[in-house]
C-alpha cells in the first residue's frame, strides 16, 4: 500500500507541477519581470528561483523586503543590498529550471500531504474525492491565507518573512480543522467552532509592512499577479486531486493484474 501511495503521489505531483510551471511561465513570469524594473537600477533584479512557483507564492511573498530594505527615507543604498552577493539563478533557461523544480518539489509533497489526509480520512482514492480534498487543499494552503497576504510582486512593501510565514501556518491549520469540523463531523457545535477557527487568524490580522517607502509597481500589474497566481493554485491543487484519484486506481489495477497472472 506505501508504494502504491507514494507511486500515485509522485505522478500527481509530476503532473501537476508541469501544467503549474506551463501557466506560470505564460502568466505571472511576464508580471514578475516587469515588476522588476521598478525595484531600482537593476540590483534586485535575480530572484529567488522559488519566487514563481505558485506553492512558494500562496504560501507566503518569496521576495523579502526585509532582505533588502532602503532604510528610512529609501535613498540609502549603502547597506540596504546585504544579499547581493548571494547566488541566484540567471536570467533565462537557468531561472526557469530552477522554477520548474521548485515547483516539482513542492507539487509532490504536497500530493503527499493529500495522500495521508484521504488515508487519515479513510476515503478511498477516486479522482472526485481527490478532487474535493484538492479543493479543500486550496482553500487552506492558498486562499485563505491570501485574505491577508496576497501573493506579491517583487518591490512591494512586506512584513519581516518570520512573521509572516507564522501567521501563514497558523491560518493554514486553522483553515484546515475548521473545513474538517464543517465538512467531516457536521453537527451544528462542529460547524460553529470550524467557523471560529477558519475566521480566527484574519480576526487576528496578518503582519503588515514596516516599509514606509511607497511601492512604484502598478496596482493594476500587482492585482492581477494575485488573481493569476490564484487561479494557477487552483489548477495545482485540483490535478493533484484528480490525478492522484487516477494514479491509485491505475496502480491498483496493475498490482491486481500482477497477482493474477
Amino acid at each position: 500500500m506505501i508504494t502504491r501511495l507514494l507511486s500515485a503521489a509522485l505522478v500527481a505531483g509530476f503532473l501537476a507541477s508541469v501544467v503549474a510551471t506551463g501557466l506560470q511561465l505564460a502568466l505571472t513570469s511576464p508580471l514578475i519581470l516587469q515588476a522588476e524594473t521598478y525595484e531600482g537600477e537593476g540590483a534586485h533584479a535575480a530572484l529567488a528561483p522559488t519566487t514563481d512557483a505558485p506553492f512558494a507564492a500562496l504560501i507566503v511573498p518569496a521576495h523579502a523586503p526585509s532582505q533588502h530594505a532602503h532604510g528610512g527615507g529609501g535613498q540609502d543604498h549603502g547597506h540596504a543590498h546585504g544579499k547581493a552577493d548571494e547566488w541566484q539563478p540567471a536570467p533565462g533557461l537557468q531561472r526557469m529550471a530552477f522554477t520548474g523544480l521548485a515547483t516539482l518539489v513542492g507539487g509532490v509533497g504536497y500530493a503527499l500531504l493529500l495522500a495521508a489526509v484521504m488515508l487519515a480520512l479513510r476515503r478511498e482514492p477516486t479522482p472526485q474525492s481527490g478532487l474535493v480534498v484538492g479543493v479543500a487543499g486550496f482553500l487552506a494552503v492558498a486562499l485563505a491565507p491570501a485574505i491577508g497576504l496576497p501573493p506579491e510582486l517583487p518591490g512591494m512593501g512586506a512584513a519581516p518573512l518570520v512573521l509572516r510565514q507564522s501567521w501563514w501556518l497558523m491560518t493554514v491549520i486553522a483553515t484546515g480543522l475548521g473545513l474538517y469540523l464543517i465538512a467531516v463531523r457536521r453537527v451544528p457545535l462542529t460547524i460553529l467552532g470550524g467557523l471560529v477557527l477558519i475566521v480566527a487568524p484574519h480576526l487576528a490580522g496578518a503582519p503588515q509592512s514596516v516599509d514606509t517607502v511607497a511601492s512604484q509597481v502598478p496596482p493594476a500589474a500587482a492585482a492581477q499577479f494575485a488573481a493569476r497566481s490564484l487561479a494557477i493554485g487552483f489548477v495545482f491543487w485540483a490535478v493533484i486531486g484528480l490525478t492522484y484519484g487516477w494514479a491509485w486506481r491505475l496502480f491498483g489495477r496493475e498490482a491486481g493484474a500482477r497477482a493474477h497472472a
